[in-house]
Formats: structure tokens, sequence, C-alpha cells
């Protein structure tokens, strides 16, 4: 048992779970900080204030639209940063699959005339 934690414990992806959550941990203070700092104020410059107040009472609820909208703004804004700077130059900078190569099915006709010679 304690050998199995031990493999659990020095296994590679649970080091590359490890090393991913640090740093979706310091993206998620990176984008929060471009969110309030940079788009917020343009938001504010356009609509006139970078964050909404608005409230209204039914009986003793009170609902924060303004909340919900400024939520709203920052989600939508954060998936834009992360999509233009993040996932667009990723795809970029990725190395295409190079075609030309044996597909799939030529290399396991390959095989298996060569298991075929071999008998």
């Amino acid at each position: 048992m304690i050998k199995g934690f031990k493999d659990f414990i020095m296994g590679g992806n649970l080091i590359d779970l490890a090393v991913a959550f640090v740093l979706g941990t310091a993206f998620a203070a990176l984008s929060t900080s471009f969110v309030e700092d940079l788009i917020s104020p343009i938001v504010g410059a356009i609509v006139g204030k970078p964050e909404f107040s608005s409230t209204f009472s039914i009986g003793d609820g009170v609902f924060k639209i303004g909340h919900f909208i400024t939520a709203t703004i920052t989600f939508v804004s954060t998936a834009a940063a992360i999509y233009f700077f993040v996932v667009q130059p990723y795809q970029r900078l990725r190395k295409p699959v190079e075609a030309g190569g044996p597909t799939e099915i030529e290399l396991l006709t390959e095989i298996r005339d060569a298991l075929k010679a071999a008998r």
C-alpha cells in the first residue's frame, strides 16, 4: 500500500498537475489584473463608471443586478483576453502536423504483411 502511494506521489502526472495548478493560479491573478486595471477603466471611460452598483428590492430580497452586470463584463473580458493573448498565439506557434507520411491504415497494412512474411 505504501509503495502504491509512493508511486502515485512520485508519478509524472501528479507533478504536471501541481505545476499546472500553480501556473493557473498565477495566470488567474494576471488575467484579473488585466481586466480590473486595463479593461474596466476603458469600460468606465465609455459607459461612465467601471462598476455598476444598481440594486432593487422585492420584500426582504435585494437583487444586485449591477454586480451581475459587472461580473458578466469581467468574465467576457477575461475570456477574450485569454483567447486573444494565449490561445491564438499558442495555436500559431504550435508546429503543424506534417502531411505526406504514411497513414495509419498504410502502417497497419505494412505490419500485417511483415507478420505474414515472418510465418
